[in-house]
């Protein structure tokens, strides 16, 4: 197949399944980083968004991904929500291809195709497309792969080194490029000399260096919030890792069969694990070993690019795996974008060996199979009430659904019954502390300010460093006109950061 038309038509389908997502607008954390965020409005956001957090500074003030927020302010200036998610659906093909370039490179055009559109339309990808603010998980993998190309196919120190700086001014999980590469390296795909090693090596610590700087200079004088997942509120290091091993089932799950897709994966949908002969875990930890073994077999049979694509999956992944720290998040559909890539290499590799009629079968009924799924999970991602409807439907157990139905309430000014789900959400998980901060707001409303003092007590018992809470809770009764709520939780706010060290 000609090189055009391979790389269009994984283009064509990266779009058109999602072409669903023109007609969406502005859902969960989108509200936040660009619906309320003073900085996305004004052009001078987009060469600000370098001097700032990705989250405002009301709302934390946390992580630092100004690529993403300077072209939510470009997009801000041409058009409405339909335009933002036009701007996804071009980063997703862009990404498409690149994982199509470098199938192509090693595995032929036919098996090249396969894996391309795999990529594209795998319904796992949908949170990260659909969801606006899901561009910072197809920047940073748009990035990444080209960091890999340029090392792998260029042999280009000076472009590797500015996909990378690109991909770490996206999202923190393009760091992950260099060891894509060196994996890479470590399988004989590539030979270069141990100079051209080193070269690779030293751009790479120059611009891991020069990030950490700037990333330290922009972040540290915001309060920190509490960054561990809910569930891992309380939890021992042990008790973390078991959980993490446990959560692999839904990740493979996910990867090769995803036909039950979430948005949220909270307790009590998902709870922690603390014994070794939890079931959860036992399946879990065959997972891993089922991994390990057809990674062992691949390199035992010299198919190096099936066992490049699986340890893909696994480098791409540990950054949010909780394997080697807590994250913000147990499982995150989104955060399997840039692994979804290794497991289209390696099943195009391990494909690319059969009869040319049956590998177009099956290419065709990944697109249609896999086209559909994402097709219908599109509209899930319309609004906030959509999302949260879904949640209700798909993770019955989940604390969320009420928790973020009584933030859709108490906004339509139902102070009282966004009160009742509050009181619901915390029936069923009540260690998230973001939850007494809700509640204490919808107190404040109902003029039940010594409610809302015992609620806010609570919260300080949970999470010692819980400001950027309070005022982020602030920000969302200042948005809905209630200043005198808002001013009671900054006083509050106000009160713990002088008792904060």
């Amino acid at each position: 197949m000609d090189t055009k038309r391979l790389y269009g038509v994984v283009a064509a389908c990266a779009v058109v399944v999602y072409l669903g997502s023109l007609w969406n607008r502005f859902a969960m954390d989108d509200l936040y980083i660009i619906a309320f965020n003073p900085l996305v409005h004004r052009a001078a956001g987009i060469w600000q968004a370098f001097a700032l957090p990705y989250w405002p500074a009301d709302f934390g003030g946390k992580m630092y991904r100004p690529l993403v927020v300077a072209s939510f302010a470009v997009d801000r200036l041409l058009a409405g929500p339909a335009w933002f998610h036009a701007v996804n659906l071009v980063w997703h093909a862009g990404a498409s291809v690149a994982v199509t370039a470098l199938a192509r490179r090693w595995i032929g055009d036919r098996a090249a195709l396969f894996a391309g559109v795999l990529f594209a339309v795998h319904p796992v990808h949908v949170e990260a497309v659909a969801n606006v603010i899901g561009r910072a998980e197809l920047m940073a993998a748009l990035f990444a792969c080209l960091a890999v190309y340029a090392a792998l196919v260029w042999d280009s120190v000076g472009w590797c080194a500015a996909a990378l700086a690109a991909g770490l001014l996206s999202k923190e999980n393009a760091a992950v490029a260099p060891g894509l590469i060196v994996w890479a390296w470590l399988l004989g795909m590539v030979r270069p000399s141990r100079r051209r090693m080193t070269t690779f090596i030293a751009s790479w610590v120059l611009v891991a260096l020069a990030y950490g700087v700037l990333r330290w200079v922009i972040l540290h004088p915001y309060t920190r919030t509490q960054v561990a997942a809910p569930i891992f509120i309380g939890a021992s290091p042990l008790d973390i890792r078991l959980t993490a091993i446990a959560a692999l089932v839904d990740i493979a799950r996910l990867l090769i069969f995803p036909l039950t897709l979430r948005a949220d994966y909270s307790p009590n949908e998902r709870t922690l694990v603390t014994s070794i002969v939890d079931w959860r875990f036992v399946l879990g930890l065959l997972v891993l070993v089922t991994w390990a073994s057809l990674l062992v077999r691949a390199w035992r049979r010299r198919r190096v690019v099936e066992a490049f694509g699986l340890g893909w999956i696994a480098i791409a992944f540990l950054p949010v795996a909780n394997l080697l720290f807590p994250t913000g998040i147990l499982i995150a559909e989104r955060t399997l974008y840039l692994p979804s890539a290794g497991l289209a290499l390696a099943a195009g590799a391990w494909l690319r060996d059969l009869p040319a009629r049956k590998l177009w079968m099956v290419t065709g009924a990944v697109l249609a199979l896999g086209g559909l799924r994402t097709a219908l999970r599109v509209p899930v991602w319309k609004d906030d009430t959509a999302v949260t409807s879904s949640i209700l439907d798909d993770s019955p157990e989940s604390y969320r659904g009420p928790a973020r139905t009584a933030g859709l309430v108490q906004g339509s000014g139902n102070a009282k019954r966004a009160l009742e789900y509050y009181r619901t959400a915390v029936e069923i998980y009540d260690r998230d502390p973001r939850l007494f901060v809700g509640a204490a707001d919808a107190a404040f409303t109902l003029g039940q300010s010594g409610l809302a003092d015992t609620l806010l007590t609570r919260t300080d018992r949970l999470c010692f460093h819980c400001v950027g809470y309070l005022r982020l809770q602030a920000a969302a009764a200042y948005s809905r006109g209630d200043h005198a709520t808002s001013d009671s939780l900054l006083t509050w706010a106000a009160r713990w950061a002088r008792e904060r060290p």
